[in-house]
């Protein structure tokens, strides 16, 4: 019995250990409930082509126009959530392929679980002292609900049939091409360097000139 119990607890402290933040239940139940495969779209090129204006972190303004001929990675972030270690992946994402045309944009909201309760200031410092982020940040928005932000609504509401849907949790991540139309959808739980998302932004990527 002794030697059952130990061996129970080494497996919680490893399963503990896994994320630098405790997921909470909710996050677990979104984890359980949330498709870890990429949701592709075929009819992309009938869908929207993203224009929108929008602020960023240190209040200026970011139009997606200015963003043409880049492939882009949308993601809603938080800083005390289970999924928050993705920004280091997203960060050395962004440095594998910034020089090849992408651009990943943080849009921090504190929509899922009250996961992002700072204001700009504390936001900015927390990404970057914790994991040294130099890729855009937008200012916080909502993602879901009746104040959702215009570009959220596009891409939950405009999209294509295997993109478009309310977006379930933290760290849900949106691909578009070059021409600015949505291209693949990646949930919370699908890590920002694997393979699917990996091979999608490269298919992604503006040809080498």
């Amino acid at each position: 019995m002794l030697r059952s119990l130990a061996l129970l607890a080494l497996v919680a402290v490893a399963c503990d250990s896994s994320s630098t933040t405790p997921a909470k239940p909710a996050q677990a139940e979104a984890a359980k409930a949330a498709p870890a495969e990429p949701k592709p779209s075929p009819a992309a090129a009938d869908g929207p082509v993203i224009e929108h204006t929008v602020e960023t972190l240190d209040g200026g303004q970011q139009k997606f126009t200015e963003l043409r001929g880049k492939a882009i990675l949308v993601v809603n972030t938080a800083s005390e959530c289970g999924f928050t270690p993705q920004y280091a992946k997203l960060q050395e994402l962004y440095g594998r392929y910034k020089d090849r045309g992408l651009v990943v944009l943080g849009f921090p909201s504190n929509d899922f679980g009250g996961q992002e309760p700072g204001d700009a200031a504390q936001i900015k410092d927390f990404v970057a002292s914790k994991f040294a982020v130099d890729f855009p940040m937008m200012n916080k928005v909502h993602a879901k609900g009746p104040e959702i932000a215009p570009i959220y609504k596009t891409l939950t509401e405009e999209t294509p049939e295997g993109i478009r849907g309310e977006v379930k949790w933290n760290f849900t991540k949106f691909l578009i091409d070059p021409n600015g139309h949505v291209v693949a959808r990646f949930e919370s739980p699908v890590d920002p360097l694997a393979p699917e998302v990996t091979s999608a932004i490269e298919k992604a990527l503006p040809a080498a000139g």
